[in-house]
């Protein structure tokens, strides 16, 4: 195993918060603010370390994963899943290892919580991210827009059961 996970901290979320994403993938930045803060605090996030115990990025389930277009195109209607998400430390972005991140933050999630079946969503133009999840186990049942900063932007839903 290459990550370790852990409840998230004050200290962790403050660190999370102020991650910033080069462009395109900017829009999945955090506002440094105190919701966000406790959003990060809420008991749906928990932190993921490399093996010298570096935060190396997040991942959260159920209501915390959701993406707000997502009700409107009725892919949350199905309770028999665990809705997740997730996020690397962006200078670790793009170098190889969400396969891997996302493998063992799935394994966590089973044996913490029970669950095999999986949901998650992904902006469409986030082809790193879909290739990860598809090597993953993950397939594409659908599409939707969600407003993002005003704009909206077509997200891909993806399931995993096994």
């Amino acid at each position: 195993m290459i990550f370790t996970f852990k409840p998230m901290t004050q200290l962790h979320a403050e660190i999370i918060s102020t991650w910033k994403y080069q462009e395109p993938y900017n829009f999945y930045d955090f506002e440094t603010d105190a919701e966000i803060i406790d959003e990060l605090l809420n008991g749906d996030y928990f932190c993921a370390f490399n093996d010298v115990e570096i935060l190396i990025g997040y991942f959260c389930f159920g209501n915390s994963a959701r993406v707000p277009g997502g009700y409107a195109a009725g892919i949350y209607e199905k309770e028999d899943m665990l809705d997740i998400g997730l996020g690397l430390e962006p200078s670790k972005t793009g170098k190889g290892l969400g396969r891997v991140f996302v493998k063992e933050g799935i394994d966590y999630l089973k044996q913490q919580l029970d669950i095999r079946k999986f949901r998650l969503v992904v902006a469409s133009f986030n082809q790193r991210a879909i290739k990860v999840y598809v090597e993953n186990g993950f397939v594409q049942k659908g599409k939707f827009l969600s407003k993002v900063n005003g704009t909206d932007i077509e997200f891909i839903c993806m399931i995993k059961a096994n």
